[in-house]
């Protein structure tokens, strides 16, 4: 009975730690920025954001999806970590910032907490990520694979991979995370699934009340770029003020 209890003790304490210790990573010093798109794999609407953080001089990625992105998340977020790497090594900087679009969300969380993205990432940003899944995956998943490949079945409500990654700390220790999502989300639904526990956490219509903003243009839309570009500087991170509302894009 002993022993029975020491297996189960280890076993839950692998699921709540994932995985190694790390200490937070230094904030002094923005390296390389990269974006990471949903589910499908579409960067235009990241080429909008990429293009204004350029424009602030800073030196942007975009991480594209193997195949038609739709396939496992743990695969992407190793491709993440390493483009990570490359990004890295190409700059000699001592961290990164990743941006999560959507499914891209999830990638950047099972990057930092199972593939030592907690070693360097330094800003941790979702963007109307279902981090709780999306009821829309789970509709899908009920008609099968040929409807909902694997990261659509990844991402239903209460699916194996995202009871997993949130049994523990849904913000694993390292970078700095920030949680944007928007009221008017009919893909992530509920659209609150958008929330991380642990994270600067806040609907885009909590600082532009009269801000009507799709999941699809969430990357594009001017005043969310102006909180990411915000959530991305030097200062800490901190619910920007309504002066973000009238952002206006570089081009």
């Amino acid at each position: 009975m002993l022993a029975l209890v020491a297996v189960v003790g280890i076993v839950v304490a692998v699921v709540v730690r994932r995985g190694p210790s790390v200490e937070p990573v230094a904030q002094d010093r923005p390296g390389p920025v990269l974006l990471v798109p949903g589910f499908g794999g579409s960067t235009a609407a990241l080429e909008v954001l990429a293009a204004d953080l350029e424009s602030t001089g800073r030196d942007v990625r975009i991480v594209p999806a193997r195949g038609n992105g739709t396939g496992d998340l743990r695969v992407r977020a190793a491709d993440l970590g390493r483009a990570v790497d490359a990004a890295l090594a190409e700059t000699g900087a001592p961290s990164v910032d990743v941006v999560g679009y959507s499914a891209g969300g999830v990638v950047l969380r099972l990057y930092v907490a199972d593939l030592g993205g907690g070693s360097t990432v330094r800003r941790a940003v979702t963007l109307s990520s279902p981090h709780h899944g999306t009821d829309l995956a789970g509709l899908a998943a009920s008609f099968g694979a040929e409807t909902c490949p694997e990261a659509c079945q990844q991402l239903a409500p209460d699916s194996d991979l995202l009871r997993d990654l949130n049994a523990g700390d849904e913000t694993p220790r390292g970078p700095v995370w920030v949680a944007l999502w928007t009221e008017d989300d009919k893909t992530v639904v509920p659209p609150t699934s958008g929330e991380l526990d642990g994270a600067l956490d806040y609907a885009v219509q909590s600082v532009c009340p009269d801000l009507t903003v799709g999941h699809p243009d969430v990357p594009r839309t001017p005043a969310v770029v102006a909180m990411v570009e915000a959530a991305l500087g030097p200062e800490a991170p901190a619910r920007p003020d309504s002066r973000v509302c009238s952002h206006e894009l570089s081009r």
